[in-house]
């Protein structure tokens, strides 16, 4: 019988260190995502839904970007709104947005030039700095297998560590939240992630706030056969942007036609 109940002990010590490693390996793969990432152009679709007491939807309001490279560093377009070709008068604007930044970006030294690409690359890389505290912020555990989009994955299961303490800023709502993690079998890739608040959250200080009970759904996809990169993104609960805009519903974001920046990239134009 002892020998039986330290078969099982080590079982489950195994399985909780298995889930940790496997967490561990694919914070490593997260994290060169990002850098091959930078090098690609997408559309990103942000969807706001607002739900009334009643659970009857009271609005619905779309806006896309085009999000390419400009001199090095990304730049963000409006292309539509509510699935249409945005007003003449807000062409315009978007095109003078553009005639300037082309503008200032051609003024810059070789230095400035080379001090705002490096920069833009820090901000990415000091977003994703949190993920690596995930290991120590929660328990992890697996808590089976299931194919995600034709992919088999390891689902884990995290619920905050007790006596965690964050770190980094970014990661000061982890012992506010639970998640399942879907991780794919072939290269540790996040195939998708369903987190839930446990408390009221803050994301980029009080950009954006969460009630308790909110959602977060975040699927990927693999690109070019190198690289997972984020495919939708849905917030469901009550929110506030801000500290202004108050939404109960849900807002959702879907990324589209990734493509390398290389000479089959759409490249921005001011139209003249």
């Amino acid at each position: 019988m002892r020998l039986l109940c330290c078969a099982l002990f080590l079982v489950v010590g195994l399985r909780a260190q298995d889930a940790r490693e496997i967490v561990l390996r694919s914070i490593e793969l997260e994290t060169k995502n990002g850098e091959i990432a930078r090098n690609y152009t997408f559309l990103q679709r942000q969807q706001e839904r607002e739900i009334d007491s009643g659970g009857n939807v009271k609005k619905v309001e779309s806006d896309t970007y085009d999000i390419t490279l400009l001199e090095g560093s990304q730049y963000r377009r409006h292309v539509a709104h509510n699935d249409q070709p945005l007003s003449a008068r807000d062409q315009t604007k978007e095109e003078e947005k553009l005639r300037r930044s082309i503008e200032e970006r051609h003024k810059e030294t070789p230095e400035q030039r080379e001090r705002r690409i490096q920069d833009a690359a820090q901000r990415q890389r000091r977003q994703r700095e949190p993920l690596r505290e995930i290991p120590d912020a929660f328990d992890l555990k697996l808590a089976g297998e299931e194919q995600v989009s034709g992919v088999d994955s390891w689902m884990i299961d995290a619920t905050p560590r007790p006596g965690y303490r964050p770190k980094h800023s970014g990661a000061a709502f982890f012992p506010k939240v639970r998640a399942r993690l879907w991780i794919a079998k072939q290269d540790y890739a996040w195939v998708k992630v369903d987190m839930v608040t446990q408390d009221t959250i803050s994301f980029g200080g009080f950009l954006l706030r969460l009630a308790r009970d909110s959602r977060l759904q975040y699927e990927s996809a693999r690109v070019n056969n190198e690289v997972w990169l984020p495919k939708r993104v849905v917030l469901t609960g009550a929110m506030r942007v801000a500290l202004v805009k108050m939404l109960r519903g849900d807002v959702t974001y879907d990324f589209s036609d990734y493509k390398k920046f290389q000479t089959d990239s759409r490249i921005v134009s001011t139209g003249q």
